[in-house]
């Protein structure tokens, strides 16, 4: 199976998101997110997908959705979670992508982190009020490493850093 990442920006309190928008405006962050996710398959949960406004471009758009009959334009529309690594899986093959990226939401995190390889996460020093919240991220099973530190700015509502985690073991 392809190797899968995580990747997400939360606060202190591991918030992602409030009324289904993200809770920051990090321009930093989305052109590290645009780096990190280029060429993969990307795998969400239909919300998310519909929080882009369109597809992401130059990239599989995988949909995950309870509705089954759903059409959503950029996208493949699934049912399940397993369908949609295993159209991941498959277009990783067809293209060499080196990993499946996947962008949420909670229920998509939730049910992804014990398949993850991979973590990309974007700490943000802020713990805003929520009702999305990312996992919390047990140092039992993965071992992080800062990658970058920024400094909130003109572009950057608040300070974050970016640490990738890998599976212990």
């Amino acid at each position: 199976m392809t190797p899968i990442m995580l990747i997400v920006a939360i606060g202190a309190n591991n918030a992602m998101g409030r009324d289904n928008r993200l809770l920051w405006r990090l321009k930093s962050d989305m052109a590290q997110f645009r780096a990190a996710t280029a060429g993969k398959p990307l795998v969400m949960g239909r919300k998310t997908f519909e929080s882009f406004g369109r597809p992401l471009p130059k990239r599989l758009n995988i949909a995950i959705s309870r509705q089954s009959k759903l059409s959503l334009a950029g996208a493949i529309v699934t049912d399940t979670l397993g369908k949609a690594l295993a159209i991941a899986h498959a277009e990783a093959l067809r293209t060499g992508a080196g990993e499946i990226a996947v962008l949420g939401g909670a229920d998509v995190y939730a049910q992804t982190l014990p398949l993850a390889d991979r973590l990309l996460i974007t700490h943000v020093d802020d713990a805003p009020e929520a009702d999305t919240f990312f996992p919390a991220i047990d140092p039992a099973i993965w071992s992080g490493r800062e990658l970058s530190a920024h400094p909130a700015g003109p572009d950057d509502d608040h300070a974050f850093r970016v640490v990738e985690y890998r599976r212990r073991g």
